[in-house]
């Protein structure tokens, strides 16, 4: 890995987004997302594109590899589809762990960089140029970043807030901030030992070190926290430093901006949110 310093000196060069006349940022249709293979394209929501996503999530133990960059592709897809093609285009990536999403937007040929505050989770190859860096500060100047990607990190940081504000500064102007997350009340909203977390915390734990004979990795309050989508959203439209540009369920096969809307229902159904937020100038 390179030093903090290295990565950035390297990040000071930032090379901006084309941009139409009027000063707009320039926006492409979706593309579809690519599935297992390039030759299956699926859209952007579908069931069939849940269900490929879905099936890969059932692996995620035994072939994390196929089921990451699966995801990756996917949100990667997600980003282009609001921002345009992410090639020459400054990345960083916060809390990619493995860093299949840092390597997704380098194949494309963006400048990506990660930063991951627990070594452990960058497993036996850190993608090159990883840096250990906590998201509440990152090592890196203001504005630097025409993307700020964080995926399903929020419901690890005890203060969102604070997080998000740090994505923001990285962020210039005009750029755009990538969040997901999975909310408490989901169904997967306990992680490993879920849906059990709709019992309680301390008994979800209880059964998962019953069933596999582990300490699960989870604990709540320390390393997740119940995060929820109503309160999320209140506190990010609140915000002056950022824009909504797109609040949507990040899995959901139809109606995934729609099922947001629902007060109460999207608790549950909405299953990880997305955010998709727009740098407001200073």
């Amino acid at each position: 890995m390179r030093r903090v310093g290295e990565v950035v000196s390297r990040l000071r060069v930032v090379r901006g987004w084309s941009r139409p006349r009027g000063g707009a940022a320039h926006v492409t249709a979706p593309r579809p997302f690519r599935g297992a293979s390039a030759d299956r394209r699926v859209k952007d929501p579908s069931v069939r594109r849940s269900l490929v996503l879905f099936r890969a999530f059932l692996h995620e133990q035994d072939d994390p590899a196929s089921c990451y960059s699966l995801l990756a592709r996917d949100a990667v897809d997600q980003v282009e589809a609001c921002g345009g093609p992410v090639a020459g285009r400054t990345v960083v990536d916060v809390g990619g762990g493995s860093g299949y999403f840092t390597e997704e937007f380098r194949r494309r040929g963006a400048d990506a960089y990660l930063f991951e505050p627990d070594v452990r989770e960058l497993g036996e190859k850190a993608p090159d140029g990883a840096v250990i860096a906590d998201g509440y500060l990152l090592p890196l100047r203001d504005g630097v970043a025409d993307v700020t990607f964080s995926s399903n990190v929020l419901e690890h940081v005890a203060d969102p807030q604070t997080f998000l504000s740090e994505l923001a500064r990285v962020t210039r102007p005009g750029g755009l901030i990538y969040v997901s997350f999975t909310n408490w009340l989901s169904p997967w909203g306990g992680h490993e030992w879920a849906p059990w977390h709709y019992l309680g915390a301390e008994r979800a734990r209880a059964r998962y070190r019953r069933r596999t004979g582990r300490p699960a990795k989870h604990t709540l309050g320390e390393n997740l926290f119940a995060v929820h989508i109503g309160p999320t959203l209140r506190q990010v439209r609140a915000r002056d430093d950022v824009t909504v540009v797109s609040a949507r369920s990040r899995y959901w096969p139809f109606l995934a901006e729609t099922v947001v809307k629902a007060p109460g229902i999207r608790e549950v159904a909405t299953w990880n949110l997305l955010l998709i937020l727009r740098r407001c100038p200073p």
